[in-house]
């Protein structure tokens, strides 16, 4: 890839710019960056790269500031100040994504995919990596998710849900829910899931389970059919997922009653409940108290 050149500051017709990477962004974002031009005015020009038109004039294809040059348009100004550089088709594109997804504002799934595009093009982890700011692990991991089709994983990958390496394990499950269940169960163990977010991951799971690998785009899915087999694995989740609750609780139970009782022992040696007196800590929360027999919740 060629190297970029140093530009300059021209400035540019409007609609002799085209948009080479198209970014979707929200309403509220466009007015935030429509309103701070109005009132201040562009602080940082577009970059664009230039092109013969049809009939032998100038056009320009769009590196980045797509935001600003949509907000110019809004306004109806005609013209708006541009970094001019001269780099290849291949490599404006290349810049436009890599900025793209180091911006990390935009949709999870956008980013995410720009990474494959930059992968068709012929770009290695390596590569992309360095491009992007991003670990060659990490870079790896997603272009497998990708290859895959798991958007739901991906997503939850990006926003923290779950790990990349749990999602790697997930899909090497396959369609087992056992093995699936063994890497949650690994993660929790080793740290990576831990209280809430464990729950989140489980979620984001029953949802890639029941909905599909795809993440809905507004498009209505088609009903999933029930059948007996479907019906057996929903009942024996659900068992497996009761017989999980149990477990918790019982090892809670045992717990508290280690707690009640080394209390109950601390609080029948006098020496202690005197130093407790001594301190201000005569009293107890009443359910404690009675779990451990002290009367009135008095030490």
């Amino acid at each position: 890839m060629s190297k970029t050149c140093s530009g300059e500051i021209r400035m540019i017709p409007v609609d002799r710019i085209e948009v080479l990477n198209h970014r979707e962004r929200n309403a509220k974002v466009f007015e935030e960056i429509a309103g701070n031009i109005h009132a201040i005015g562009l602080k940082k020009p577009i970059t664009v790269t230039p092109r013969p038109g049809p009939e032998g004039e100038e056009h320009y294809l769009l590196v980045c500031g797509e935001g600003r040059l949509n907000a110019f348009k809004a306004m109806r100004q005609p013209t708006i100040p541009a970094l001019v550089v001269n780099v290849s088709d291949e490599d404006a594109f290349i810049m436009s994504l890599a900025e793209n997804i180091a911006r990390r504002q935009c949709r999870p799934l956008e980013i995410l995919a720009g990474i494959k595009v930059l992968h068709d093009q012929g770009y290695d982890k390596k590569t992309i990596s360095a491009k992007t700011g991003l670990t060659a692990e990490y870079v790896g991991g997603i272009l497998t998710l990708l290859q895959h089709g798991e958007e739901r994983l991906l997503v939850a990958v990006q926003k923290g849900r779950i790990p990349l390496n749990t999602a790697l394990s997930i899909v090497g499950s396959g369609s087992d829910d056992r093995a699936i269940q063994t890497a949650l169960q690994q993660a929790y163990e080793l740290g990576d899931l831990r209280g809430k977010q464990l729950l989140e991951a489980k979620k984001v799971l029953e949802r890639r389970m029941n909905l599909g690998r795809t993440v809905d785009r507004g498009t209505p899915r088609k009903r999933m059919n029930v059948t007996p087999s479907s019906l057996v694995r929903t009942y024996q989740r659900e068992v497996e997922r009761q017989r999980l609750l149990v477990k918790k609780a019982e090892f809670a139970q045992q717990r508290l009653l280690f707690v009640t009782g080394a209390l109950r022992q601390l609080f029948s040696d006098e020496n202690f409940g005197n130093l407790m007196r001594a301190e201000g800590l005569d009293t107890l929360p009443k359910y404690l108290a009675e779990r451990i027999g002290v009367q009135g919740g008095a030490v």
